[in-house]
């Protein structure tokens, strides 16, 4: 496996207390999810306060989002549905993320422009994860117990995804309508850089 970037790191130690434990990797991962999409659903209320403890939970699900791998390494418990699991988590969180600020940002001045960005969003969500699957499937690492479902291009220590960590003191400064707008870009043209990733390999 390649060097992993420091969140993962950070994450690898401290799951080492539930080695022991009877918490599995799916566990994790579910409960993870369950934080993702609660800190999205108060995003969508357009309160400021509720969007300021949404995008703090959100952020703190994308954290443990690491915790299930490498308690499934540390455990040996590495499975299929526990990779399937986990790409399909991703998805689901960041594809509620995108339409809960297009929820929430509907009576702005964004108007319902926030919303078809919201969809649009979560549509990226979910393609990519097709994708990336798709992309494993052609590198041959379904079956890599040390393979994360990442998929993100990355570059010392920090990877791509990891931009998401920045919605909390964006929001808390009062920044979020421009962070969601260019976030909304930014799923898009990820979700097209992996299509072309995919073709390439296919073609390949």
């Amino acid at each position: 496996m390649k060097s992993p970037p420091w969140d993962q790191r950070l994450a690898r130690v401290l799951v080492k207390p539930l080695v022991k434990s009877p918490v599995t990797p799916n566990q994790l991962t579910i409960f993870t999810l369950m934080i993702a999409l609660g800190g999205a659903g108060l995003l969508a209320t357009g309160d400021a306060a509720d969007a300021n403890w949404g995008a703090g939970l959100f952020v703190l699900a994308r954290f443990m989002d690491h915790f299930d791998g490498e308690l499934a390494r540390q455990k040996q418990m590495a499975s299929r549905l526990g990779y399937y699991l986990d790409y399909i988590s991703g998805a689901l969180s960041y594809g509620a993320l995108f339409l809960c600020l297009g929820i929430g940002f509907m009576h702005s001045g964004l108007g319902n422009w926030a919303l078809a960005l919201g969809l649009a969003g979560t549509a990226s969500a979910v393609i990519s994860m097709f994708t990336n699957l798709g992309i494993d499937q052609q590198l041959d690492l379904e079956n890599d117990a040390d393979h994360d479902a990442v998929g993100y291009p990355g570059f010392a220590g920090c990877e791509l995804e990891d931009g998401i960590y920045l919605i909390a003191p964006i929001t808390w400064f009062g920044y979020l309508q421009p962070f969601f707008v260019l976030a909304g870009i930014g799923a898009a043209v990820y979700c097209l850089w992996t299509c072309w990733t995919l073709l390439r390999l296919r073609r390949a």
